[in-house]
Order: structure tokens, then sequence, then C-alpha cells
């Protein structure tokens, strides 16, 4: 079944208060109790927080667990227990140093040994940019530990290809990650200038120490490893492995990288209910830009 709905008006006063309050944000940082899952001997840095149903939260480039703050305040509340990772190369999870490190099996792997660390079969996988590439890939490769897939601003792999074959206008937005894919594009980032996205001025400082633990070259991997190159083809239908989780997407429609026509037809590559939320005048970092409107939809999805 496939749904479309609005963002939904205030569930709370408490939620309006978790998604809103620097100082709770601010709060949560030095909350969150730190864990590490080995994966296949890759340590994965992650925190949680509160009790209930656990929802695994992935982050994208460039970020790190704390883009998650918000939604997990309001998680918590809600009677979740929330497990925000920082991604291999990221902050306080290990830097491999090859290319291969970074392939999405490996990265598979990665959420599913944070699950199996919380001594649970299954979650709710939560992911945005990278992280949304790399829950979908958890849906298809590892459908066993997934409970509801929640997917912000990457379309579905199949989507994105025929996007990008077919639509000049994603092939020219598109030109930043064939930039990171290029011999030494680590070498001109910068901890500071990866951060300048970061509107709050306290979580910008948490970002630029964040940045400056992580590994440049790594970030650059996952774009060397997973993201289409030129001549982009299209993912055969035969080559779509179907999704069995409920999934909820939301998409900021102002986002210049990931182009919202790359969303059409996402429920023909589901088994089972699909919900869509688009935001129109939000980019790409939803999660943050719109932050009220993300939490109460994943909010009300999850509890409908």
């Amino acid at each position: 079944m496939r749904k479309q709905f609005p963002a939904i008006g205030a569930l709370s006063a408490l939620l309006v208060v978790a998604t809103s309050s620097p100082a709770a944000a601010q709060d949560l940082f030095d909350r969150v109790e730190h864990h590490y899952a080995d994966s296949d001997g890759t340590s994965i840095h992650y925190v949680t927080l509160g009790d209930g149903p656990l929802v695994v939260m992935i982050h994208g480039f460039p970020d790190f667990w704390y883009t998650w703050r918000d939604q997990m305040a309001a998680l918590t509340a809600a009677g979740y227990r929330v497990a925000a990772m920082d991604t291999r190369g990221y902050n306080l999870s290990d830097q491999p140093e090859r290319v291969e490190d970074y392939e999405m099996p490996l990265l598979v792997g990665d959420v599913a040994a944070v699950i199996a660390d919380q001594g649970v079969e299954r979650a709710i996988v939560v992911g945005h940019d990278w992280g949304g590439m790399i829950a979908w890939y958890v849906a298809m490769l590892r459908p066993d530990v997934v409970e509801r897939l929640i997917v912000l601003n990457l379309p579905h792999p199949k989507g994105l290809s025929r996007e990008l074959a077919n639509n000049p206008e994603q092939e020219q937005n598109s030109a930043y990650a064939r930039n990171f894919q290029a011999e030494g594009s680590h070498e001109s980032l910068g901890a500071a200038g990866l951060a300048f996205w970061v509107r709050d001025e306290a979580a910008r400082a948490h970002y630029v120490e964040a940045f400056e633990r992580s590994s440049l070259y790594g970030m650059m991997a996952y774009y060397k490893a997973n993201y289409p190159r030129p001549p982009y083809q299209e993912i055969p239908d035969a080559d779509v492995i179907r999704i069995g989780a409920p999934v909820l997407q939301i998409h900021g429609l102002d986002d210049q990288y990931l182009l919202p026509g790359a969303l059409n037809d996402t429920w023909k590559w589901l088994d089972a209910d699909y919900s869509l939320v688009t935001l129109p005048g939000v980019s790409h970092f939803v999660q943050q830009e719109a932050s009220q409107a993300v939490t109460e939809a994943i909010l009300a999805w999850l509890e409908r």
C-alpha cells in the first residue's frame, strides 16, 4: 500500500520542547551511553539513550551520531531506545585505510553488529544520506534484522540509478560525487569546512571536533567504493532485491544533490506498506533543517 501524507501538527508540548531547545540537545550530548560493537574486527562506536524497542540511526556525509539529537530526544521520550552510530571512518569508529574496506556489504554488517551488540534480533532502522543508502541495503541484504525502515533524503538505489542514467539534471548535480571519486579528493577537505552546514554554533563545535578525529580519506572512500560511475546505467529490474519491511521515506524537495524525480515508482520495489512525506522548501539535511516536522512524521508513523 502506498501512502503520502504531509507533516503532522504538533504531537505534544514535550515533543516541541525536545525538538526545539538547544539546551536540551546540549544536555543530550552528555547523557548518552557510549558503546563499541565488533563488526568482524572493525570497532563501530555508537551511543544509546532511552529504553524500549530499538531504533538504530545511521548518519551520512559529512556527519556523525549527533545529527540525530532532536529525534533521539523525542523518540526516547516516546518510549524507544535509540542507538545512533558513527559509521566507519567517522569520529570514534575505526578508520580502515583501504577503499575496499568501505564497500556496502561491510557497511551493512556494521549495522547488524550494532543491533546484535544491543542483544536484540531486529530493530527499526533509520538512515540519512549515506546512512539512508546503507539502510536500504540492510533491508535488502539483512531483512532478518529490520523491523521497519525509515530513509531520509536518499532515494531507493533503483530510482537513483534510473535518474543518473536518464536525467541530465541529476547527472549534472552529481558532479560532486565524481569529484569525490577522484584520487586525492580527501586532501582538499578540512574539519571546519565540512561543518559549514551546521547552523547551531554549539553543535558546530562538536562537529569540528568529531571531524578532526575522522578519516577524510574514509569519507571519500564511501563514494569510491559504492557510488555509481559514468557511464551511468539503471539497475535492471531483475537485479532489484525487494524489501519486505514497512518503509517510511522523508524527502526535502529542495535537495540539490538528490532530486525528487528519483522518488517516483519507489512503491514498485517494496512488498509492504510504503509512506512518503515530502517537505517543500527543505533541502538535504532534513533531520536538522525541518527537525520538528521530521520527528513528528516518524513518531506518527511508528505509533499508528
